[in-house]
Formats: C-alpha cells, sequence, structure tokens
C-alpha cells in the first residue's frame, strides 16, 4: 500500500514500522484480526517475530495504531477536499469524493477500522495501546466535528435547512463508512461509481427539506 499512509514524521529511513503496519493491514483485511497469527506478520515483512516487539508490544497495539493512522488520513483528506471549496454543497461533494479516492490497499484499511471500530469502547491495560485508542477517539470526533463545521457552514450561507447539524453529521459518517462493510476491489462495483453515487445521495441527504 502506499508507505506514506502508514509513516510519520518520527518514522527514520531505516524503520520497519511503516512495512509492519503495511503488513498487518494485509494479514487482517486477508484473514481479518482475529484470525491473523502475529507471526505471519512478521513472516511478510521478512524480519523475526521478535522484531516485532521493537516497534508494537501486541498485535493489538498495532491494530489500534492502524485504526489511528486510517482516522488522521482521512481527517486530513476532508481538510484538503474542502479548503478551497466555494460553497458548502461543493465541500460536501468534494469530501465523499475524497472518502472513496483510496487505493485497494487503503480500502483494506478502512475495512478493519470499520470492523474494529468497538474495539475503542474499552479502556486498555497496556499504556501503549491505551494511548493508541486515546488518540483514536480524538480523532473520531475530529473527523465528526469537520463535517458538523461544514454542515453549519451551509446551514448559516442558506444552502442547507436547518436541520440538527450533529444528527446529520452523523448520518453521512455512518452513510459514507458503511460501504466499507461489503464493497471488494476485485467485486462487480467499480469504487468510483460508488463515489458518484454517494455524493448525489449525501446532498440530497442533506439539501432536502426533511432531514
Amino acid at each position: 500500500m502506499s508507505i506514506e499512509a502508514l509513516t510519520e514524521a518520527d518514522d527514520g529511513p531505516r524503520s520497519k514500522r511503516p512495512a509492519i503496519l503495511a503488513a498487518a493491514v494485509e494479514c487482517f483485511g486477508e484473514s481479518g484480526y482475529e484470525g491473523t497469527k502475529w507471526s505471519a506478520v512478521a513472516d511478510r515483512v521478512g524480519i523475526g517475530q521478535t522484531a516485532l516487539y521493537h516497534y508494537f508490544e501486541s498485535k493489538a497495539h498495532c491494530l489500534l495504531t492502524v485504526m489511528r493512522l486510517g482516522l488522521r488520513n482521512s481527517d486530513a483528506a476532508f481538510q484538503a477536499a474542502t479548503i478551497d471549496a466555494p460553497t458548502a454543497l461543493a465541500g460536501l461533494r468534494a469530501a465523499v469524493g475524497a472518502a472513496y479516492a483510496l487505493s485497494p490497499q487503503e480500502v483494506q484499511q478502512n475495512r478493519i477500522l470499520v470492523a474494529n471500530i468497538g474495539l475503542l469502547a474499552t479502556e486498555r491495560a497496556s499504556e501503549r495501546e491505551e494511548k493508541e485508542r486515546l488518540a483514536s477517539r480524538d480523532l473520531v470526533a475530529r473527523v465528526e466535528r469537520n463535517w458538523v463545521d461544514l454542515l453549519e457552514r451551509g446551514i448559516r450561507a442558506g444552502e442547507f435547512p436547518d436541520h440538527d447539524p450533529v444528527i446529520m453529521a452523523r448520518s453521512l459518517l455512518g452513510l459514507i463508512t458503511g460501504v466499507w462493510r461489503w464493497y471488494r476491489p476485485d467485486g462487480a462495483l467499480d469504487l468510483d461509481a460508488i463515489a458518484h453515487f454517494m455524493e448525489g445521495c449525501a446532498a440530497r441527504m442533506v439539501a432536502a427539506d426533511e432531514p
């Protein structure tokens, strides 16, 4: 997958961390989180299992990191898509389109995020796991706030009816992320066509007189 999507500022050029995360996304996507052996991730990277613990203390720590980075990327994509939007409606369409402008591997990462989102509800005993969980929860709130702010902008401008922007934002996010429960890159449906369809659905949902 695009290694930039799994890289952070403190990852040095010799760090195996992004490669481990990429391998984990592949393994979790193929076999599910519970069905993936931690050793299988090491084998895919070409390192010993002991070397994994230099970067991640557990498979759960790795999963939570994958989830946090997926949320980080979603936030960045929203910001880039909407920053120059001339209207709230144009921003809405651009944000929905950006949510689906992904590589097959990034789609896999979003599938993993949606499938394991419940993990963020429960406190972790491990300090490092808990740090990732809390950071992910903060990003979930930020992503939701992005959409609420966009909807409030449209309401103030008279583009959208004055419905509760929080309810609408959560409904939109449910619509957008629900695709990852059934979409497969090798399936019959083209992601570009799905994105176009979802843009229209989102616009009708928000701009209609009835919520």
